[in-house]
Order: structure tokens, then sequence, then C-alpha cells
């Protein structure tokens, strides 16, 4: 069995979640489920203690994550169950903005890489094509009006003796809890930038760690955690290429159609179960249910709910009575400082490629974090997105086009100013649904509040892709969580909890 597989099978979760657990915890629900009433939203004034109108699982949030476990529910023939979702689409922080003609640039998450088997496999089960993302050719710096095109050979140019450094560290460092490592309260201490500025590293290098841990981490290193950066190394295998890297690493992989086409095609197979434009408001007697669940139209009824949100998302919903202590203020204080911006210019064609160029841009002063490639697989025009800094760059659309084309200009030429479509995607104003793309959590965190991340309390299920066990925060992640809270509400529907 290769690495790969090893991780997989060893995580906790791919470990519970076997064939045949699976397959008898779905044999012992099925009689119970098909005779459930098809789930509806109720109006407050019809919300009456008749059991038929109680569902055995509520699921609150249609992402990955949510879908991901309704999927599963209704595999192991649990009909009894609905996913409210307070926006009026799903796929969370997936989104697809449509570019004509069935082509599609992903505005949230995108990709995926080695290891990362979980959202890999939902992919191949819903018939979802994927393709490489592009990497070949120089990479362009632009710095202080100076500019130079490097071989970044698929990756951000970081200092190997420094990330195998980062390595051997992280092999202590459980990826789903790292406030157990016997180094936690040290490394949850300092910073990364704390412990990178103790490593004399070249002007050249510091741009590829700032600029990774900018995008994968959410935050510059001297606002992340070292033991929470360790986890993530910890989920790719303990090797810092896989996370960070294009060649290799968790950005190799695209998914044809965009990667909102898992939640959609999971949502279609659904159908009137999944319940849009329903913000969950308030949640009664979670402690020995059923569970009392109030939405913007109406209220809900269920044994078991699975809260397929963010930790920091949680707070827009009341608990009554409050959730505990320790859960709570972990909540209240879950990082949520990084909502993200991305911006897309559509090209006539991807022409930086005939210049043996990738399409990647760095900009260390300026507005630009990083530019990549996004052409559709059959090139048949050009894309580049971009991660901006929110702050750097005018809100205005029109304004921000033309900025950036003048920087795109700077590294490809003059063919870079007429681009024939632009869009962009500002997360913090985008919707109050999201509030953050990633969380980055700051040095004292976990030590902290990281044991109330993961255990149920009373009939709540946590799932989202902050609570996986490996690839915490990314597709991948989301998918692992709503696998395990499938399993946990079907254990409980097995277990006759009423």
């Amino acid at each position: 069995m290769d690495d790969i597989a090893k991780k997989r099978d060893e995580a906790p979760e791919a470990a519970a979640l076997t064939r045949r657990g699976f397959l008898g915890i779905a044999a012992s629900v099925t009689a119970a489920a098909t005779a459930a009433v098809l789930p509806k939203v109720a109006s407050a004034a019809s919300a009456v203690s008749d059991e038929r109108d109680v569902l055995e699982v509520a699921i609150i949030g249609a992402g990955l994550a949510g879908l991901t476990a309704a999927r599963d529910l209704k595999r192991a023939g649990c009909e009894s169950f609905v996913v409210l979702e307070a926006r009026d689409r799903v796929g969370g922080r997936t989104l697809n903005h449509d570019l004509g003609n069935g082509y599609f640039s992903e505005s949230g998450g995108q990709w995926i890489g080695p290891g990362q088997t979980a959202v890999a496999d939902l992919a191949r089960e819903l018939d979802v094509g994927t393709f490489p993302t592009y990497w070949q050719g120089k990479s362009m710096m632009l710095a202080g009006g100076a500019r130079a095109a490097v071989d970044t050979e698929g990756g951000f140019g970081t200092d190997p003796k420094i990330a195998h450094e980062l390595e051997e560290l992280a092999r202590s460092v459980p990826s789903g809890a790292p406030w157990k490592s016997p180094r936690a309260a040290e490394f949850d201490a300092m910073s990364v930038g704390d412990w990178l500025a103790t490593k004399n590293i070249a002007p050249a290098d510091q741009i590829g760690w700032s600029t990774g841990l900018s995008i994968t981490g959410g935050a510059s290193p001297a606002r992340l955690s070292l033991l929470h950066w360790l986890s993530m190394v910890n989920s790719a295998e303990c090797n810092y290429d896989r996370l960070e890297a294009v060649k290799g690493g968790a950005q190799e992989t695209r998914i044809s159609g965009g990667s909102q086409i898992l939640s959609i095609k999971m949502a279609q197979a659904l159908g009137d179960k999944v319940k849009l434009s329903t913000p969950v408001l308030r949640i009664e007697n979670w402690q020995n249910g059923p569970v009392t669940i109030h939405t913007e139209n109406g209220v809900v009824r269920a044994r078991n709910v699975i809260v397929a949100l963010s930790p920091m998302l949680c707070n827009q919903i009341a608990f009554d009575p409050p959730l505990p202590e320790k859960r709570r203020e972990m909540q209240r204080r879950w990082p949520a400082f990084a909502p993200g911006r991305k911006t897309t210019h559509v090209y006539k064609k991807a022409f930086w490629r005939d210049k043996g160029l990738n399409g990647w841009i760095f900009q260390p002063k300026g507005p630009l974090l990083w530019a990549y490639d996004n052409s559709p697989e059959d090139v048949s025009f050009g894309v580049i997105n971009a991660f901006v800094h929110i702050s750097m760059l005018p809100t205005d659309p029109k304004a921000a086009e033309a900025q950036l084309s003048r920087i795109y200009a700077e590294a490809f030429g003059d063919e870079a100013l007429h681009p024939i479509a632009f869009h962009q995607r500002d997360w913090l104003k985008a919707d109050k649904w999201t509030l953050s793309c990633v969380s980055p959590m700051p040095p004292g965190f976990l030590t902290r509040y990281g044991e109330a991340l993961h255990p149920s309390v009373g009939r709540l299920i946590w799932s989202g892709t902050e609570t996986a066990e490996i690839w915490a925060g990314y597709m991948d992640g989301a998918v692992r969580s709503g696998h395990k809270a499938a399993l946990q509400a079907l254990q409980a529907v097995a277990g006759g909890k009423a």
C-alpha cells in the first residue's frame, strides 16, 4: 500500500467508516427510515408534538460537508432528513462563475491534490472529471519597477532545508488534534513568522514563504500559529511541497466544470430535501431532543442535527439552552479575518504560454498576492485568476480590472491590457454566510480551545471542513467531515435515540 492510501486508511474517520460498518448500520435504519414522512419546512403554528413530524436528522448547511452527509444518509436508506441552507445556492465556499458556453472559473476553493482521496473519490462517483493545473514555464516576479522571469518548478520556491525542518517538527503534531502534541504549548506560543525569523532566509525565498502561507493559511506568517501550521503539514504526509506546491501538491488538479459542480450534482440527486434560502435562527432542546429548529421559513423538528458550518457561523444561531461554555467560547473567538478576494481576467487566448510563461505573477509589495493561469482544459481562451489584498485594490470593478491589467501588462506585455471579461468575488462583502474563507489560527488558540472543536453535545453533531481529521480547511476535509457526521447520525438512529 502506498503512503497516500496508508494515510487515508489510518485517518480515524476513514477507519470508522468501513464499508462493512456502514452497510451494517444502514441495514438497521432502513426499515424505520422508509416509514418516515417526507420532510417539509413547517410553519411555527404547525410544530406539534406528533412523532410523525419529527425527522431523524436535520442538516444545517449545503456545502460539501452537509451535502456529503445527506448523500450518505440517503445511500444508507435513511430518507427522514432535510438539508437547511441559508444561501440561495449550494456549495458553501465553492462557487462557479459562469464564463459562458459551458465554461466556468472558480471564485472560491478549487483545487485537489495527492492524498486528498475523499474529494477525488466523490468526483469519480459523481462522474465529474479532473485535469491538471497549468504550471509549466517561468513565473514573473515584480518588485519596485523591476521584473524577473524565474523557474519556480511548480512551487513557491521555498528553501528545501527549512521545509525539511518543518516536516520533521510536524511529525509530532497530529493533524486532527494538534493540541495533543507533546510540544503543543511550545509550538502554539509562537507564530510561523517568529520561527522563520530565526532561519536567516534569503530575500527571494521570503517571497515564497509569505505567499504560500498567506494563501493557504489565510494570514501573514506573523499571525499564524506554528502549531497550526505544523498540523497542516502533517495532513500532507509531513511533506511541505505536497501542502503548498502545484506540481505534486494540493493545488495540482482542477475539477472539470468548476468545483461547485460537486455540490450542485449532490443537491440535484437529493431533490426537495434541500431547502435553500432557509437560514436557521434558533435551536432549542438540543440536549435531549427532539430538537426544535427555528428558521426564517418556519420550524423543523429532528432527533439529531448535523451542524455543517464553520464554528464562526454557529454564532449566528441562538442555542437554548446555551451551549457548553468551552464550545461557546471557542465559537466566539474563532478566527474570522481571512475573507479573501479573488479576481478573474478573461482573454481571447492564453498568450503568455506562447512566451514560455506559466501565468504566475508574484508582487510582494503590491495589491497582487499571486496570479495564476486558470484557463479551461481545452485552452480555447485564456484566464488569469488572482488572489489580491482586499485593502490594496479598488473596490470598484472597473478600477480593479484596470489596475490589475496594468500589472499583468508589466509581466506579460501589452496584450494583457485588453481582457474581454472581468469578474471578482470579494467574500467579505458577498454575503454574511461566509465571513472567512479559511481559518488562520493565531498563536495560543488551539491549545486553549481546540478540544471543544470535535465532540458532539447532546443531539448536535459538528461537521464542516474545520472538523476534519486530515486536510482541515480544504474541500477534501469538508467531504471527510461529512462522511464522519453521517456515520455518527446513522449510529444515533440505529441506537434508537428518541
